[in-house]
């Protein structure tokens, strides 16, 4: 009798506890894909599936923070105005590609395009370095610097001791790092040397067992970027580490990066996304650039807009965007992702793109340091090299570079992977550069990739063993989920 009421009340609590969590996804109306999997898991193991949905499931930023960045939006967003108002791109843009973006992403974001920019690409991680550190030296006012990790070993050393005697010289120094990606740097020695030199040192996003609780842990500050006298910044891939020394034993090689270094009003911009991360993190009041910081003049002719994403600042923002460069190119578009694994709606506007005739070209690492992604990522490869994609497998290490071009005209640069994480729950920067110039380098730096690359044929690649079609396609649909 015990046994039997014991398992009744086991059952009916667990369909109860379903039913709500049902109830719970359906009303905050998550991407369809991911609904549709966080159901199946929720339903399909008892309690379990419960716990994992209500520890990741949901963007649970955590009260305090949300209201911070909130508060701390509206100022930046009216501080942006004032930089549209003065170096504004978009009045005379009437491109059919570029004209829609620049006022959609203004709309949803607030973020104007900003012309009168000078751009320098980085395709060596040793020139990124030692740029970093001769700017650092250079510095006359503040540095600025948040990266996902921050490493040791190498080159890492050069900027931190550039850091050292910049704050030893009266320079307003601020490191940001993430609490999960730069756990062992915020605990050890180079963190605590920092700090006592004066230069201040926060967590970003920090978490604990407690705190896992009521925040979901796996948020992440996936930016990299730094900013100079509010003058000059960097961005791109590049986290602060030397690849020399970074991740060896994941056995996929050397992590290949690239970075953008911008002198212009496209570097206050940068400094307004480091000060709210930094207002939001530390408490402390907001510290924008003020119109005397803020570059003038022309230093070069690109136009960039700076399209911060995450949890908080419109997450459906950078997607949206995503979606509308991709339907809008008409000749070429080449990606280079190291993390590809696309929601629906993406993975049609390319098999589109490349079946109305543009040239789509994808270049991802043939090896890759994730398992899970491996195998959801290729799951989509038979879909695009059938509709006329080309993809390549770069064989030169861990391509991590995030790079968009799109018809010679247009560049998206910066931290995104093309997976949800990136998309809707890591807080990132992107730069959506306008230059044929930059553009052009950049793809350069793509050719220069797919030199390294393996190209993919459609019918040997179907020839692989049915199990691994079949393990592809089963990790397929955890995609939603990574």
């Amino acid at each position: 009798m015990f046994p039997h009421l014991f398992s009744t009340t086991v059952l009916i609590l667990h369909w109860l506890i379903v039913v709500g969590l049902f109830l719970r996804v359906i009303m905050r109306r998550p991407p369809v894909g991911v609904a549709v999997a966080w159901l199946a898991v929720i339903s399909s193991t008892p309690f379990v599936g419960a716990v994992v949905y209500l520890l990741f499931g949901e963007r649970r930023l955590g009260r305090r923070r949300e209201e911070r960045i909130a508060a701390t939006l509206d100022d930046v967003q009216h501080w942006q105005r004032g930089l549209r108002d003065r170096f504004d791109a978009g009045a005379g843009a009437s491109d059919d590609l570029v004209a829609p973006l620049r006022r959609q992403a203004e709309a949803v974001l607030g973020t104007p395009a900003l012309v009168g920019n000078s751009t320098e690409l980085f395709e060596d991680f040793q020139a990124v370095f030692d740029a970093l550190v001769a700017d650092i030296d250079r510095a006359r006012v503040s540095c600025r610097l948040c990266f996902y990790i921050w490493g040791d070993g190498g080159r890492t050393a050069d900027v931190l001791e550039a850091l050292e005697r910049a704050a030893g010289r009266g320079i307003r120094c601020r490191v940001l790092a993430d609490a999960i990606g730069s756990r062992a740097f915020l605990g050890g020695a180079r963190a605590a040397r920092l700090r006592r030199a004066g230069v201040e040192v926060r967590a970003a996003l920090p978490t604990g067992a407690l705190r896992t609780l009521f925040v979901r842990r796996d948020l992440r500050n996936h930016r990299k970027l730094a900013v100079i006298d509010d003058r000059v910044a960097y961005a791109g891939s590049q986290n602060l580490v030397d690849p020399r020394f970074f991740n060896q034993k994941a056995g996929v090689g050397e992590w290949v990066d690239a970075m953008v270094r911008v002198t212009g009003p496209a570097a206050a911009a940068l400094a307004g996304v480091f000060a709210l991360d930094w207002a939001v993190e530390s408490g402390q009041a907001l510290d924008l650039p003020t119109a005397t910081d803020v570059a003038s003049g022309s230093p070069g002719a690109a136009s960039i807009q700076v399209v911060p994403s995450g949890p908080g600042l419109r997450p459906e923002a950078l997607h949206q965007l995503l979606l509308t460069a991709i339907y809008a190119a008409r000749r070429e578009l080449v990606m280079t992702t190291p993390y590809f694994v696309p929601d629906e709606s993406i993975l049609m506007a390319l098999l589109s793109a490349a079946q109305r005739g543009v040239e789509v070209t994808l270049i991802v690492p043939a090896r890759n340091d994730s398992l899970l992604v491996r195998y959801a990522s290729v799951a989509h490869f038979d879909d695009l090299l059938s509709a006329g994609a080309t993809i390549a497998l770069f064989e030169g290490g861990l391509l991590h570079t995030k790079s968009l071009t799109i018809d010679g005209e247009l560049a998206i640069f910066g931290s995104v992977n093309l997976d949800m994480r990136s998309l809707w729950l890591n807080f990132e920067i992107s730069l959506f550069v306008v230059d044929p110039d930059f553009a052009g380098r950049l793809k350069s730096l793509q050719r220069t990739y797919r030199v390294r690359s393996r190209t993919l044929e459609l019918e040997a690649w179907r020839r692989r063993p049915a199990w691994r079609r079949l393990t592809e396609n089963a990790f397929r649909l955890l995609g939603p989920l990574l």
